[in-house]
């Protein structure tokens, strides 16, 4: 496997408090931009019944599945107590003079 680092997009066209779905191979990806600015990206899909997160409401680093409220920390992908599980987390990179988006994948 071979990590690859792909432009997604810009900081401007992820709403503040807001998420973007994207495509990467087989994988749908959630980005998330926090109230701070960072931008924080997991697969969309909760592991309990594959709710899609980027419909979630956010609050902190924290987003909460919308079809059952289980709550998945964005930078680990861990799920909270008292449910189990993880999702797949991806790192995320911005250039701060162009506001241009990078994430990084593993290919092949």
């Amino acid at each position: 496997m071979e990590t690859v680092k792909m432009l997604v997009g810009s900081v401007s066209e992820i709403d503040p408090k807001g998420s973007r779905k994207i495509k990467v191979g087989n994988t749908e990806v959630a980005l998330f931009r926090l109230s701070d600015g960072e931008i924080l990206a997991v697969e969309n899909k909760c592991p309990h019944k594959g709710g899609m997160l980027s419909e979630g409401m956010v609050c902190g680093r924290t987003v909460h599945c919308p079809l059952h409220d289980w709550r998945i920390d964005l930078r680990s992908g861990a799920v909270q107590e008292p449910d189990t599980g993880c999702v797949t987390t991806f790192p995320v990179e911005i250039d701060r003079e162009s506001g241009l988006v990078f994430l990084t994948v593993e290919e092949g």
